[in-house]
């Protein structure tokens, strides 16, 4: 069972409309220099430094705004366990208020970190749980044994379907990459270089050693899967474009990312994933839907703005940690 937290989806108001108009570069600048990609202030409060009243004040407000502000709501959410727990049991509360059978909210109360599996935000999901041609099927207590012509059958029995859909996971963070053989220097494939899973290694997420002039958009070490996507793509884009207009100007022919550059970057990551809670729940971001994958946590958790900067400083010095 996941946590979801109300989308609130609505209409905007015309005046809403107008003042994101004129204050679009204002608002760009702010999703450029964020934590996450978004134009919202980083929360600089613990969890556990407020009351209790205090926080499930500021819990309660993010719920009925809808979104991720839950996410956001205090800087230690993702990296301290009690702080995590504060909202756990907010939003597991809210589901024990909603889900009317209390067997049914039962089985629906997760126990993960949360945030630290992909944040889901809905339209009335627990709500759902209340019709009466709704039911839920604990799957794990009692698995599919066999998918018939009128449905499917579970250890506890046949339950006759319309329509099935399989949601079966993706291979995230290297999955599309690997599958299209991409090979470097010598014929040796990205595969064989990220053999083992837990010893993917890159350069910024943008580039690896002894695969010259290949580029990543948002590839694995980059922020990626964890910031707000198109902001984080148009930056990899814009870098990679005025680092072929360098290349053009110097008439340099392959830029290649070096091996120790692309080893302290790596341990970079890994140090400040474990810094936080991320590591510590089986998820697609650790690549524990996939059987047989092994763990890694491939995402850089440094922040978009810090990243967007490191990346800069790195093109101010001629492209430090390449080979030119």
């Amino acid at each position: 069972p996941q946590y979801c937290a109300p989308a609130r989806n609505h209409p905007y108001d015309p005046e809403y409309i107008r003042k994101t108009k004129e204050n679009f570069s204002e608002i760009k600048r702010q999703m450029r220099e964020s934590q996450g990609g978004q134009p919202v202030p980083i929360p600089t409060k613990s969890a556990l430094e407020v009351t209790p009243e205090e926080r499930e004040r500021v819990y309660e407000e993010a719920w009925e705004k809808g979104g991720l502000g839950l996410f956001s709501a205090y800087y230690d959410i993702t990296i301290n366990e009690a702080a995590n727990e504060t909202v756990a049991e907010f939003i597991r509360t809210k589901i024990c208020q909603i889900v009317e059978d209390p067997n049914v909210a039962e089985k629906l109360l997760p126990s993960y970190f949360y945030g630290t599996k992909r944040p889901i935000i809905d339209t009335n999901y627990y709500e759902t749980y209340n019709r009466d041609n709704v039911t839920l099927v604990d799957v794990k207590k009692a698995p599919i044994e066999e998918i018939t012509p009128n449905g499917l059958r579970t250890t506890d029995g046949e339950y006759e379907l319309d329509t099935l859909v399989f949601a079966t996971g993706y291979d995230g963070m290297t999955g599309p990459l690997l599958k299209m053989d991409i090979r470097g220097k010598d014929g040796v494939s990205l595969k064989e270089k990220w053999a083992g899973g837990a010893q993917t290694r890159t350069y910024l997420g943008i580039a690896n050693a002894g695969f010259p002039n290949m580029f990543m958009i948002t590839g694995p070490e980059s922020p990626s899967v964890l910031s707000n996507m198109p902001v984080s793509i148009e930056q990899h884009v814009e870098w990679i474009a005025d680092c072929i207009e360098y290349m053009q100007k110097h008439g340099v022919e392959t830029i290649e990312a070096n091996i120790d550059a692309e080893e302290a970057w790596s341990k970079h990551c890994r140090e400040v994933a474990e810094s936080t809670l991320f590591t510590k729940t089986d998820s697609w971001y650790t690549g524990a839907n996939i059987p047989g994958k092994p763990r890694g946590f491939l995402i850089y958790l440094g922040g978009v703005g810090v990243y967007r900067q490191k990346c800069d400083e790195i093109a101010a010095k001629g492209y430090e940690g390449f080979s030119l």
